[in-house]
């Protein structure tokens, strides 16, 4: 009997040791230190919890965004984590030259993203690009809704931005140049004084970033790029190859996000968190439910 007893005990054992080979880890989704980060990782969390029985951890507002979340991502601290192509492009890939051609971009990111061991699962639909605005009242005396209209009228304005946009060469003396702006005078701030700048009328036009919860807050104009001088930053999701393997589902999951989220949708979400005071999490189901993601 004892005999017996021994040879079920080690069988028990090596049936446990193989179970718990088989198990699986959380998945490990980062973001970057923004809103707009922590809304879509809610979202995507939201989705695998509700879809598969896979764990998941987030770990919000990582310092330093693509240079430091990246490299964990090779090496395997992170599973995913929501990026930006042209943000990629200049960054991970350090291209000197910007594509012009988003779709040639997104095919030379997916190339050499793949020698790396990721993939892009694609894109949600909307660029978190950058963009001028100007107050309602500036628009209508000056007869403003393009870059052209803004240069025509640029003598009597006054510029407002960060000091390494205004100062980088590819920023604002560029856009001044392609557009012909000479405008009044600038005047350099920090990235969140800009908004209350321009509603006070310090300034009174200001770069801004397209999905900015500032935007609709404070019932601003975002004048169109008729030139088409800034390029897209196409929002997406950037996911380890081998968590494709280990979570069979997840690719088909990440999909379903695809050209699900227009940039007015994104816009709406960061102004229920930061002007509403709403939480992530509660905004990300709202989209979530809004959008018939959930699942069953």
């Amino acid at each position: 009997m004892k005999k017996k007893g021994i040879i079920c005990l080690v069988l028990t054992v090596m049936l446990l040791g193989v179970c718990g080979c088989g198990e699986k880890g959380a998945i490990k989704i980062a973001s970057k230190p923004m809103t707009e980060q922590y809304i879509l990782t809610e979202i995507i969390a939201q989705m695998i919890e509700a879809e598969t029985d896979y764990e998941v951890e987030i770990t919000k507002g990582v310092g330093g965004g693509t240079t430091n979340i990246h490299p964990a991502l090779v090496k395997g601290e992170f599973d995913l984590y929501p990026e930006y192509t042209r943000t990629a492009w200049l960054n991970v890939l350090k291209k000197e030259e910007m594509e012009k051609d988003d779709d040639k971009l997104y095919e030379q990111l997916l190339k050499e993203y793949d020698e790396m061991g990721l993939t892009w699962t694609g894109l949600y639909g909307f660029s978190n690009t950058y963009g001028l605005a100007v107050r309602q009242e500036t628009a209508e005396q000056y007869g403003l809704s393009t870059y052209s209209d803004l240069a025509a009228a640029s003598g009597e304005l006054i510029f407002g931005g960060n000091p390494d946009y205004i100062e980088l060469e590819t920023g604002y003396p560029r856009l001044c140049s392609a557009y012909g702006m000479a405008f009044k005078d600038t005047n350099q701030m920090e990235i969140a004084l800009k908004y209350e700048a321009l509603k006070n009328g310090e300034v009174d036009v200001i770069n801004a970033f397209t999905t900015d919860a500032q935007l609709a807050a404070n019932q601003l104009v975002l004048l169109t790029d008729d030139q088409v001088f800034f390029e897209t930053f196409d929002a997406g999701t950037v996911v380890r190859k081998d968590a494709l393997k280990d979570y069979p589902e997840l690719k088909g999951i990440l999909e379903k996000l695809n050209g699900m989220i227009s940039a007015e949708e994104m816009q709406r979400m960061n102004y229920a968190v930061e002007v509403e005071g709403k939480e992530d999490k509660e905004v990300a189901r709202e989209f979530l439910e809004e959008k018939g993601l959930l699942g069953d």
